[in-house]
């Protein structure tokens, strides 16, 4: 037993805790490698005069409208299809969910962040990343861009197929409760917004910086594999903005009934993550000024 503990006792000490813990974490603040941004303001009157204003609110725009136009085609054409094995399935729906917000989040996160969410959105204002008036801008814009989506879909599908589709809705599916419908789009959102909180943070940017990885990268994933567990339940909302743009077009009492859900969820999903990020992960309130 003796030889075993003295086994042991090297171990441990040649493999030392390079991680520091608790308050010796925190103190490494003084000397840290990176540049935490300024809280933004809560309203910010100059950025109302400023062209990359609305010019980041006009990729939101875009960014959402192709969002939907992808996304919801891809739905039909798999719901069109005879059986599931003639079409690209539950999966390709995740694929395609994910792939095209790995893509616009590549393409737009250096004009405007890359939200296409409001729920993203919403999230990164409580953890003041950005403005009360932009964050209700690119909500504005992103509903508008989602809305003329799904309807540029309806003018190519038709108006009897769009109606026989569901128009791509979001709804609670037969079997799930209202409240199972509510925890789905809350967790899955939690999952989205945290990963785009810990993808997105300066000290790992700064950490990992040998790491040759695309934050748009672990973001469209995050949507993929949420996509693969919750579409069996509500066909997957997590962005209001994609409900509410679908929900419109429709203009269904089925596309109404539950469609409180695609918001309530959402927000109450990205404030526990924005909470958990900020106060729990990065302890941010509790660091000396």
């Amino acid at each position: 037993m003796e030889g075993k503990e003295q086994d042991v006792s090297l171990g441990a000490n040649k493999f030392p805790e390079r991680q520091p813990l608790g308050i010796a974490a925190q103190s490494q603040d003084e000397t840290k490698d990176y540049q935490e941004p300024p809280p933004a303001p809560l309203f910010e009157p100059s950025e109302l005069t400023s062209w990359s204003f609305y010019r980041a609110g006009i990729a939101e725009f875009v960014a959402t409208f192709l969002f939907l136009y992808i996304t919801i085609l891809t739905v039909f054409g798999v719901q069109r299809s005879p059986t599931k094995c003639q079409s690209v399935g539950i999966q390709g729906i995740a694929w395609a969910f994910g792939g095209m917000i790995f893509a616009l989040v590549y393409c737009t996160a250096g004009i405007s962040g890359g939200h296409i969410n409001p729920a993203v959105t919403f999230g990164l204002f409580l953890a003041r990343k950005l403005s009360l008036t932009r964050a209700l801008y690119y909500i504005v814009m992103q509903v508008l861009g989602a809305i003329v989506g799904a309807g540029v879909v309806k003018g190519f599908e038709g108006k009897h197929r769009y109606a026989q589709y569901n128009g791509g809705a979001n709804f609670v599916a037969p079997g799930y409760t209202k409240g199972d419908g509510l925890g789905a789009e809350i967790v899955g959102t939690f999952v989205l917004v945290y990963t785009v909180f810990s993808a997105t943070d300066a000290k790992r940017s700064a950490r990992d910086s040998h790491v040759p990885i695309l934050a748009p990268l672990p973001i469209g994933f995050a949507v993929f594999l949420v996509h693969l567990a919750t579409i069996p339940i509500t066909g997957t909302g997590i962005n209001p903005a994609r409900s509410l743009g679908a929900a419109i077009i429709f203009n269904q009492d089925r596309g109404w009934d539950d469609h409180w859900i695609f918001w309530v969820g959402p927000f109450i999903g990205a404030a526990l993550a924005a909470l958990y990020h900020q106060v729990v992960i990065r302890a941010i309130p509790f660091k000396s000024k």
